[in-house]
């Protein structure tokens, strides 16, 4: 059965109820107009465009407890260089997350020439009802954020104020730390309203916020999570504490 998206806060990931008790996660990611073709808004190599879109599907993954089995890259440009540099970029990712041996598909364009990359990522994960985290949120819950939201040329793997999925693997470690939410175009302010909402819960934003709330955070460079206000973070740094649901 399919589990309503409602139960699923403005997220790019589906359940869907399999045999045993366990559930399949599907998640995805697209980018496009950035690379290095010829019209291109965002100039950056292929490797970079295939880690981050690769990445925010992992971090979505992790995000709700799923452990991932396999992905797709549907890379809409010619196998080489384009093709060869998104995949090299999906790998390492799959790598820096300690996936190596996730089996993958790929395809590509080879019959007609294109001028702007596009990429789209879809990956597929597994996890138990006991290991789902989702729907944990409670009243009196604090709502915290972690890492600067950034988008188009203000991105960089280098960047040590973004999140990342190790980063979402860490969180999850935390016993206190109740939901946590990848943030992309819609910005934290939409993520955390959206939490808000199908929680049941009112937010009450804190009157100085040291990171901006409106702005897109692009492929996922901060996450929400929600935890009580005494909390051990382990060194996760940078985290804006935004607010509380009442």
């Amino acid at each position: 059965m399919w589990i309503k998206n409602e139960a699923l806060p403005n997220r790019d990931v589906v359940l869907i109820r399999i045999v045993g008790g366990n559930f399949l996660a599907v998640a995805c990611d697209s980018a496009g107009g950035i690379g290095e073709k010829e019209h291109d808004l965002v100039k950056v190599s292929p490797y970079i465009t295939g880690r981050f879109t690769c990445r925010v599907t992992l971090m979505e993954l992790f995000a709700i407890g799923a452990k991932p089995l396999t992905l797709t890259a549907t890379i809409s440009c010619e196998p080489s260089p384009t093709g060869e540099g998104l995949l090299r970029g999906i790998k390492d990712e799959l790598s820096a997350c300690g996936l190596d041996g996730v089996p993958y598909a790929v395809s590509t364009e080879k019959n007609i020439p294109t001028c702007q990359t596009a990429l789209g990522v879809t990956t597929i994960g597994i996890a138990s009802i006991d290991e789902i985290r989702m729907g944990k949120t409670k009243s009196g819950d604090i709502i915290y954020c972690l890492g600067v939201p950034k988008v188009g040329n203000e991105v960089s793997l280098e960047d040590p104020d973004i999140a990342d999925a190790l980063a979402v693997k860490r969180l999850l470690a935390i016993t206190d730390v109740h939901d946590i939410i990848p943030v992309g175009s819609r910005g934290i302010k939409g993520e955390v309203e959206h939490l808000a909402k199908v929680s049941g819960f009112s937010v009450q934003w804190e009157r100085l916020l040291s990171v901006d709330i409106k702005k897109s955070a692009g492929p996922a460079t901060c996450v929400v999570f929600t935890a009580p206000e005494t909390l051990e973070l382990k060194g996760l740094r940078p985290v804006f504490r935004l607010g509380t649901l009442l």
